[in-house]
C-alpha cells in the first residue's frame, strides 16, 4: 500500500511506494524514457518513467504532458546522490487531475521573462522554485518573530486597521469612507498597543499597515506588514537590546531551518552568518560625521547637512561601514514623530533609534521611547497641527497612570528583502501593492 507523502518528507520513505499530489513542473523526454519533474508546494523531485516498466496508458498520459498540469503520482522512492534533494521517484502510475490545454499553455515557461510580465502573472509566478523559496523564508521570519516575543512573555494584541487619525503624519494616509465619517487605513498599530501595554505590560502587534507614499523605490510598498512590540517602563536602551535580540534570532532561525531555500534564492550565507550580537551603535551626530567624511572622500555625491533625516544613499553608506546591522540613535526631534521622548541631556534630540541593515537594505526597524508627560505630549500634538480631539484617548494614557514606555516597528518585507538578498521588495510578499500596481 503506497503512503501519501510530501516531497519534503520523501527521504523518510526510501525504498517504499508513495503517492504525491502536485503539478508537473518540467518534462524531459529521451526515447523510451521520460524524466518528469513534479512539485507539490514543499519541493520538487524528478521522476523516471521507462516505457517497458509501466502500463501503456501511464506512459502515454505523461508523454507530452503540459507544464503545470495537476497530477497524482505513485512510485517508489530511490536514493540518488546526483539528484537535487538526493532522491528520485520510479513512477509506476499517474492520474492527470487537470491537463493544461496545448492551445492555451501555462504562460510562465522556464525561459526568462520581463518583470512587468511576471508581475501581471504574479498569481502564477509564485509557483516558481525561487519565489516559493522566498515565501517560505518569509513565513519563517514571521514565525521566528512571533516565537521571540511569545517566549518572552509578550501578549499579542491586535490594533484596528481603520483609525480616526494619523500616527506618523497626515500626508501619507489612505482615506476611507466610514459611514458618515472619514477614517484612514492604519499607518501603524503603535498608538493602540501603547494602550494595551499599559494594561498588560509587554505586548506586540502583527498586522498590515498602509502608507500612501508616492514612491517608486525598490524599498517601498503601499501595503506591508509590521511587527510592533511595546513595553511599559522600558527605556530606549531596553528596546535597542530587544531589537538586537529579535534580528539575531530571526537570522539564526533562517540559517538553521531555511538554508536550502536561501541557497535556492542564491543568497550569500556568509554575510548572514556574521549577524551576531552585539550590533554597533552610533549616535546621529557620529553618523553625520561619517557621512560628511564620506562626501569628502568622494563616496557620496552630496554633502549631508546636520539636522536632516537620513535618506536611502545615507543609510546605504553608513551600513556599508559595518558587516552587521548598525543602530543609529538620538536623531533631531524635529525630523521625528510627535510622540518621541526628548533626550533629557539634549532636548533637541529624540530618544529614538533606527536599525540599518547592511548591504544597502536601509532601515528595517524604527523605534523610540515615548513621551511620558501629558502636558508635553499635548504640546507636541498642537505643534504638529494634529486634531487634539482625535488624540484625547491617547493623552489619557499619560493622565491615568502614565509611565515611561518604549517600542519599535519592524517591517517584514524589508527584513525579507535583506535576509533573502533581493533587489526589490515586490518579491517579498505574495501580492505586492505599489504606486502603480493593484493587479492581480
Amino acid at each position: 500500500m503506497a503512503a501519501l507523502t510530501t516531497i519534503s518528507d520523501i527521504g523518510t520513505h526510501e525504498g517504499q511506494a508513495v503517492i504525491i499530489r502536485g503539478w508537473l513542473y518540467n518534462l524531459r523526454e529521451s526515447g523510451k524514457l521520460l524524466f518528469p519533474i513534479f512539485r507539490d508546494g514543499t519541493g520538487t523531485i524528478q521522476g523516471v518513467v521507462a516505457k517497458n516498466a509501466v502500463a501503456p496508458e501511464v506512459f502515454d498520459a505523461l508523454k507530452g504532458l503540459t507544464q503545470e498540469s495537476s497530477v497524482i503520482v505513485e512510485g517508489k522512492v530511490r536514493a540518488d546522490k546526483r539528484a537535487p534533494g538526493g532522491y528520485e521517484l520510479d513512477v509506476n502510475n499517474v492520474q492527470v487531475v487537470q491537463r493544461v490545454p496545448d492551445s492555451d499553455p501555462y504562460p510562465i515557461s522556464l525561459k526568462e521573462h520581463g518583470v512587468d510580465f511576471l508581475m501581471e502573472h504574479r498569481h502564477l509566478w509564485v509557483r516558481s522554485p525561487r519565489q516559493a523559496a522566498i515565501l517560505r523564508v518569509r513565513a519563517e521570519i514571521i514565525k521566528a518573530a512571533r516565537d521571540y516575543f511569545d517566549d518572552r512573555g509578550f501578549v499579542l494584541t491586535d490594533p484596528p486597521i481603520l483609525t480616526p487619525a494619523a500616527c506618523e503624519g497626515t500626508t501619507t494616509l489612505f482615506p476611507v469612507d466610514y459611514f458618515d465619517e472619514q477614517a484612514f487605513l492604519t499607518q501603524s498599530g503603535q498608538l493602540y498597543i501603547e494602550a494595551t501595554a499599559m494594561a498588560l505590560g509587554k505586548v506586540y502587534s502583527f498586522g498590515p499597515t498602509f502608507r500612501a507614499e508616492k514612491s517608486k523605490t525598490r524599498r517601498h510598498l503601499t501595503e506591508f506588514w509590521m511587527v510592533e512590540p511595546e513595553v511599559a517602563y522600558a527605556t530606549l536602551d531596553d528596546i535597542m537590546e530587544l531589537a538586537e535580540g529579535l534580528i539575531t534570532t530571526i537570522v539564526q532561525r533562517c540559517l538553521e531551518r531555511r538554508r536550502r531555500e536561501l541557497e535556492t534564492i542564491g543568497r550569500d550565507l556568509s554575510k548572514l552568518e556574521q549577524v551576531t550580537a552585539p550590533f554597533p551603535r552610533i549616535t546621529y551626530d557620529e553618523a553625520v560625521k561619517k557621512l560628511q567624511e564620506g562626501f569628502e572622500k568622494g563616496a557620496l555625491e552630496t554633502k549631508f547637512e546636520y539636522g536632516g533625516d537620513l535618506g536611502a544613499p545615507d543609510e546605504t553608506y553608513l551600513a556599508s561601514q559595518f558587516d552587521k546591522p548598525v543602530m543609529v540613535h538620538r536623531y533631531p526631534a524635529k525630523v521625528k514623530a510627535f510622540y518621541m521622548e526628548p533626550d533629557p541631556q539634549r532636548p533637541d534630540l529624540a530618544l529614538c533609534v533606527d536599525v540599518l541593515a547592511p548591504e544597502g537594505y536601509g532601515e528595517i526597524i524604527g523605534g523610540s521611547q515615548r513621551i511620558g508627560s501629558y502636558e508635553q505630549l499635548r504640546q507636541r500634538i498642537q505643534e504638529h497641527d494634529l486634531p487634539e480631539e482625535a488624540f484625547k484617548w491617547y493623552l489619557d494614557l499619560r493622565k491615568y497612570g502614565g509611565v515611561p514606555h518604549s517600542g519599535f516597528g519592524m517591517g517584514i518585507e524589508r527584513a525579507v528583502a535583506w535576509i533573502c538578498g533581493l533587489e526589490h521588495v515586490r518579491e517579498t510578499i505574495p501580492f505586492p501593492r505599489m504606486l502603480h500596481r493593484m493587479y492581480p
